[in-house]
């Protein structure tokens, strides 16, 4: 028999194998690390890179009696695991998420069956649905040497990020933008500049980054979503997103473009 890995969930927090030298992976091995219930749903995933197989399932409640295991939240196993299995594990949950959430037929309400690995159909009618996404646009609003970041009023803890939200049914990506700045800033923006994506498994997202310049206007923000807001120099950022998102990657790059052109003109160097 071949090795598995096993991405096992307990809701958001994933199993993680403890190795000897004291790093944490995912287990990996031929039998799953914890015992398969009768009605265990195990969902095969699209193998690693090098073939390994990927399966993934839920457990009713936490594995806590073996000293080799840990339960670690998908955001917090991005500090603890190697990026690919990050990744991988994100693309579980996602799969897991959409499972549960569909169990029936939107159409008849009969009981859904797996078709492949990614659709189901349903057992009555034939209608078939796949994993769908929520996508979501984020951008960085420049002006000159300062960045608008925003506290939205559902964020955690006290940091600041860049302005973001959902594309709207019938509207592209760089209207998307275009929208979310001004209903939640005021300001309008131009020279809108395309910067990467990045799933966003919390729980079925996908974040459309984008950079872009200040054209005019006061702040006013949208205060059901905002509740402070303001134009930040790069020597006094306050606390800013954490490393595992696309918000944080953004403005590392604008904070590593600044320190850049500093040093050129320091030095008389051409940029």
């Amino acid at each position: 028999m071949e090795k598995i890995y096993w991405f096992v969930f307990c809701k958001s927090d994933l199993l993680l194998e403890r190795k000897p030298d004291g790093s944490f992976t995912v287990p990996l091995s031929e039998n799953p690390p914890v015992p398969l219930k009768e009605w265990t749903h195990v969902m095969n995933i699209t193998p690693m890179s090098d073939g390994t197989p990927v399966k993934t399932f839920l457990i009713e409640g936490p594995l806590t009696d073996q000293s080799q295991y840990e339960m670690c939240g998908l955001r917090k196993s991005f500090y603890k695991l190697p990026l690919v299995l990050y990744k991988k594990a994100g693309k579980c949950h996602e799969l897991l998420y959409w499972d549960v959430n569909t169990q029936f037929c939107g159409v008849c309400g009969a009981p859904m069956k797996m078709h492949t690995d990614i659709s189901k159909r349903c057992t009555n009618c034939g209608k078939e649905v796949w994993p769908q996404l929520a996508t979501a646009i984020i951008v960085l609003v420049s002006r000159g040497d300062e960045v608008l970041l925003v506290h939205a009023r559902n964020f955690a803890s006290d940091f600041y990020g860049l302005v973001a939200g959902f594309v709207e049914t019938g509207e592209t990506l760089e209207q998307a933008v275009l929208r979310e700045v001004m209903e939640e800033t005021g300001v309008t923006i131009t020279n809108l500049r395309y910067f990467g994506s990045q799933p966003w498994p919390y729980p079925c997202g996908l974040m459309v980054g984008f950079t872009a310049d200040y054209v005019s206007g006061d702040i006013h923000l949208q205060r059901s979503e905002l509740s402070r807001g303001g134009w930040f120099r790069r020597d006094h950022l306050p606390t800013i997103p954490e490393k595992l998102s696309i918000a944080r990657m953004i403005l590392d790059h604008w904070i590593n473009s600044g320190n850049k052109e500093q040093t050129d003109t320091t030095t008389n160097k051409p940029k």
